[in-house]
Parts: structure tokens; sequence; C-alpha cells
């Protein structure tokens, strides 16, 4: 009998608007996900701490935990509260990427389902099963199931720097060089594609890319925050992060490995990474595209703008194809030489604008 479907992992509520925050009680009862509602919540000690107090009284079977600090340790810390804490229908993580990390791998720990609730858009974690968390080896990424529910109130949103907002925006963007590079990888190398995955990665980045929309405007904000969504569940159709990270998350993490103490934010680097590693592809239109794009929502497209030298990049597209063995990309493919990185990135700087 042949299998004419398949079971994708994905959230069962995903809430994208205004005001979403305010109703998240009902959400959560509604859908059955806390039905008595004793919830564990990860929150930050600055901004979450804010928001406990604004929505406290109206969650008043909640517990809040503090100090899910983006590590490993405090990912297993977090765990332990929460089991000392009794039963709990599900944990909840409200605040940005280092909190949804931790709570994803505490909750998975515990053996609990996460709703994450995002107060930023920086990148697509947010829906991934993957938690990236500082390690002692610097750091790593671990697997745990999606979570039940996303949650993102475009008035909490607002609030945030935009920095974080411009942040994802690199990162959806990126993946558009992501998908190639597994495409480079199927014809040289075999490795096989899920179309699916293929697809809603694909998509995603091209509706944020093709948007007119600015960060100002809710209409961009909740394109983009879909957009992340949708690359996160990618990832689980693809059952590992191929769809979302390619040569662009590579040079990413080798920035971040080389010069921990100047890294600039991740979506920020993979938005860059994205670029130059299309530009190396040879599709010189689709990079000028990419980059205009950035450029209009402020984003960095070169790497002086995020506080690297050109000496920085040559020593981390060098390095890049180190950060992941075994992934073969547009760096692997070409195999370039320092002499050659500092010559591409001159072409690469006069096309795309110095």
């Amino acid at each position: 009998m042949p299998v004419l479907t398949r079971l994708i992992p994905s959230p069962v509520v995903v809430d994208i608007r205004a005001g979403a925050l305010e109703d998240l009680g009902t959400i959560l009862s509604d859908q059955r996900i806390a039905p008595t509602g004793r919830l564990a919540f990860a929150i930050s000690g600055g901004s979450g701490v804010a928001l406990r107090d604004r929505f406290a009284p109206a969650l008043p079977g909640a517990d809040w935990f503090t100090g899910a600090d983006g590590t490993i340790d405090g990912a297993v810390r977090l765990a332990d509260s929460i089991k000392k804490g009794g039963r709990y229908d599900a944990v909840v993580a409200l605040g940005g990427g280092k909190i949804v990390d931790c709570a994803k791998y505490a909750a998975a720990r515990v053996g609990l389902p996460l709703v994450a609730v995002a107060t930023n858009l920086a990148n697509d974690g947010l829906c991934s099963p993957v938690a990236t968390l500082d390690n002692d080896a610097g750091r790593g990424s671990y697997g745990v199931p999606n979570p039940i529910g996303i949650v993102i109130d475009l008035d909490v949103i607002r609030q945030a720097p935009p920095e974080y907002v411009r942040a994802g925006i690199g990162d959806v963007v990126c993946k558009i060089s992501a998908v190639a590079d597994w495409e480079l990888s199927n014809r040289e190398t075999g490795e096989k594609i899920d179309g699916l995955a293929a697809a809603m990665a694909r998509q995603a980045a091209e509706a944020v890319l093709r948007h007119p929309g600015t960060i100002a405007d809710d209409a961009f904000l909740t394109t983009l925050a879909e957009a992340l969504v949708l690359c996160g569940i990618s990832m689980s159709v693809a059952g590992d992060s191929r769809p979302a990270s390619g040569a662009c998350h590579e040079i990413s993490h080798a920035f971040d490995l080389l010069f921990p103490k100047r890294n600039a934010p991740h979506g920020d680097q993979c938005g860059f990474g994205g670029i130059f590693a299309t530009f190396l592809r040879g599709d010189v239109e689709t990079a000028g595209i990419m980059a205009d794009t950035l450029r209009r929502h402020a984003c960095p497209v070169l790497p002086g703008e995020m506080g690297f030298s050109r000496q920085d990049l040559y020593e981390a597209v060098a390095f890049a194809p180190q950060t992941r063995p075994g992934r073969y990309t547009i760096l692997e493919h070409l195999n370039l030489s320092t002499d050659q990185i500092r010559d591409a990135y001159a072409d690469y700087a006069k096309a795309i604008g110095s």
C-alpha cells in the first residue's frame, strides 16, 4: 500500500495579531493546552518581568521562572526548577530567542509541551525543532520537539528594539541561499531534497523579499512573523536544519567562533552571508535584489556594517566550512583560498556597492 500522505509536526495554535497576548489565557484553555491553568512560564529578568507583572493577575495558576540565559546549564536549571514546582499543563516561553531556546530544551527534558510567546522577531528559532544554546565548547544545537503553540503579539513586537526585527529579516531572506545550497548538494553529491521543506523555506523568504512594507507596518510584521514560523516548520518537515541553513549560517557561525566579542546579531550575519553566498554562486541578480531589500530595511550588507573588517571576513569565510562538517554548500564546492576569497569579496563589494 503506497504512503499517500504524511504527518508533519506543527503547532496546533498560531496566533499572530495585535493584542494576541491579552487573550493568552483563553487561547490556552480553548485549545485544551492548559485545561487546569497550571503553567510554568520561562521569562527573562528584564522585559519578561515587566510582562509578568502585567499578565500575572489574569493567569492565577501560573508559576514564573527567571534565569533562562541561553546556556545549556541554564536550560538544565530551568528544567530542574519546573520539575520541583509540581504538575503543569505546559511550559510557556515568554521572551526572545534565548528564552525560547532554553524553554524548548527544558520542556523536552521534563516532558511537557511548549508554547512560545515571542517578544521579538530576531530569528527563526521560534518554531524550529532545534534549541541553540551556549556550552563549554562554544555553542551547540540540540534537537527538541516543535512548540505546540505560537503566539506573536504585534503590539509587543513593536516595543522591541528595531534591530531585533531587522535581524529577523536577514534570517528569513537568507533562506533563498540556503535552499540553493541544498539544490547544489543534490546535484553534486546526490543528497536528497525534501521538496515540501524547500518550498516552504523559499516561499517564506520570497514573501519577505518582495513585500513593499516596512517594520512600522502591521502587514509587514505579520508577513515576517509568518515567514519565521514557516521556516521553523520547514526544518521539522526536512528532519534537520537543511532548508534554513547553508553557507549563510556557516559564515555566521564562523564569525561567532572566531570573534566572540564582536559578533553581530545572528540574523544580520546570516543575511549578509546569504547575499555573499548567492554572489559566489554566480547569481548576481538575486544577490542584488537581496541586498536592495536588506538595505531598504537598514540591515547590513557589508562586513564593516556589522563591525567586522575585511580581514575578519576573509578568515571567517575560510573557516566557515569547519563549522558544519558534512554539510555541502557553495563554500565546500568552490574551496576558495584566502586570495580567492579576497578577490571574490572585492568583486562583491563592487557589484553590491561599498
